[in-house]
């Protein structure tokens, strides 16, 4: 990425096309995400749902003017450690192409920089276990593999 810098910035409905590509062209989130127009009523409903919370912010990282990756971030308080906050990061997807550019980076920084400065005890993430690459990359930007994660779908 030499010469080129990565814009963080919330994304806007306008953005929701170049989102949902990233996810639908994603092999291993077995998510069922789909570019079918049919499909983008759902997406949408789930953007407005995003974009009305006082805790989630949904982001998306820019080259060039091109949407290039998305993250969104939640923030939850607990009991535990005396009423404390945390950050969770959550959807983080680079466009295929452009992995191993710094762009991952730039938007997990960036989510650390905006937890430290709203006083967060934490900053946390799960990551799906078939992702081996996305596991040696947070851990070389810090984070510790320290929990086991359950699941259970219920559609």
């Amino acid at each position: 990425m030499q010469g080129q810098t990565v814009t963080i910035r919330e994304a806007n409905e306008n953005d929701l096309k170049a989102i949902i590509a990233l996810f639908a062209d994603d092999p291993l989130g077995g998510h069922g995400d789909t570019s079918d127009p049919e499909a983008l009523p759902d997406y949408r409903a789930a953007f407005h749902k995003i974009a009305a919370s006082l805790n989630e912010t949904l982001y998306l990282a820019e080259l060039d003017g091109e949407v290039v990756g998305t993250f969104q971030t939640m923030v939850t308080t607990t009991l535990t450690a005396r009423g404390s906050a945390s950050m969770i990061i959550e959807a983080v997807q680079t466009r295929a192409d452009m992995r191993g550019r710094g762009i991952g980076a730039a938007m997990i920084s960036f989510a650390i920089d905006k937890a430290r400065r709203d006083g967060m005890r934490l900053v946390q993430l799960t990551s799906n276990a078939v992702r081996k690459d996305a596991h040696r990359f947070y851990e070389r930007l810090g984070f510790i593999p320290s929990h086991i994660g359950f699941k259970m779908k219920l559609k």
